[in-house]
């Protein structure tokens, strides 16, 4: 009886289907879910690990409960989700990168053909603010830019430069490429504010008290991380793309940190003149106010 009963129980618990991106930041702020350190209650979580830009595209369809998404992406995906308060990537004074093997001028870049992770992606809205233009590009495979760059083409296509996130914006220069801007700074010198880069999403549907228990339990398995390194850093470090320990633990530290338990009012400030810049440019078609999911 007690086994069909834990039988019955953990068949009534609500699936929730997560999306988050094969990189040690991320695996990091999951672990203690993924691992089963922390108690979920009433609530299965099942992960998927997916580049950001798939996971961007995906969430169109609202397949998944909850899900990491780019703050780019979300002006178009507000209807459907909502923003948990914690979880966030934020580029405080450093983000995204372009690099490139020769050395270009702002004026130079809007010429050049860039790779980019994908024109969804946080990052590629910052290029365009930062260019103010258009600019030619070619979507490639996040963790193969560096290379692209390095070869100077992407199956046959010209690249001249590279828009790099993740684990590359600490490993470029072993491929002899040099760095063209950081946005993450400039936003920075621009704004005064840190640069919004990824956050989770929560799909509306599933009511106001299951979107915060959920809310909840991302942030309990964030503070695990944070509270456990060590434990948390080895889990990560299995994604860290030709990343040491030390190596690793600096780059978690960059976008797994105060921010990502809580944007704050400054965090959430600067998520709205991100995407009101978006609009104002015409980047993004429709002007958003997101929504904060509390805990």
């Amino acid at each position: 009886m007690t086994g069909n009963s834990s039988q019955v129980a953990t068949l009534a618990k609500q699936l929730i289907r997560v999306g988050h991106s094969p990189d040690p930041d991320d695996a990091f702020m999951f672990h203690a879910l993924a691992n089963e350190k922390i108690d979920t209650g009433r609530y299965d979580f099942r992960h998927e690990l997916v580049d950001i830009e798939t996971l961007n595209r995906r969430a169109f369809t609202g397949e998944l409960e909850l899900t990491a998404v780019s703050i780019h992406a979300y002006a178009y995906l507000a209807d459907r989700y909502a923003l948990c308060a914690c979880g966030a990537s934020m580029g405080d004074g450093y983000g995204p990168m372009v690099v490139s093997k020769a050395s270009l001028s702002r004026e130079d870049l809007g010429a050049r053909r860039i790779a980019v992770p994908g024109t969804l992606t946080s990052a590629y809205l910052a290029l365009r603010l930062y260019l103010g233009q258009d600019f030619p590009t070619v979507v490639v495979p996040f963790d193969q830019i560096i290379p692209a760059v390095a070869a100077g083409e992407w199956r046959g296509t010209p690249v001249d430069a590279g828009l790099i996130i993740h684990e590359g914006q600490l490993t470029y220069a072993a491929s002899d490429l040099s760095l063209v801007v950081d946005l993450g700074q400039w936003w920075g010198e621009d704004t005064g504010l840190p640069l919004p880069l990824g956050a989770n999403a929560i799909r509306r549907d599933l009511g106001t008290s299951a979107m915060r228990e959920v809310t909840d339990l991302l942030r309990q398995s964030i503070a695990y991380g944070l509270k456990h390194r060590d434990e948390a850093l080895a889990y990560a470090l299995q994604y860290g793309r030709d990343l040491d320990r030390k190596q690793g633990d600096q780059f978690v530290g960059m976008y797994v940190n105060d921010w990502t338990l809580d944007f704050g009012t400054r965090g959430r400030e600067a998520v709205r003149k991100f995407l009101d810049r978006g609009f104002q440019a015409g980047v993004i078609d429709r002007a958003i106010s997101p929504d904060f999911i509390d805990s």
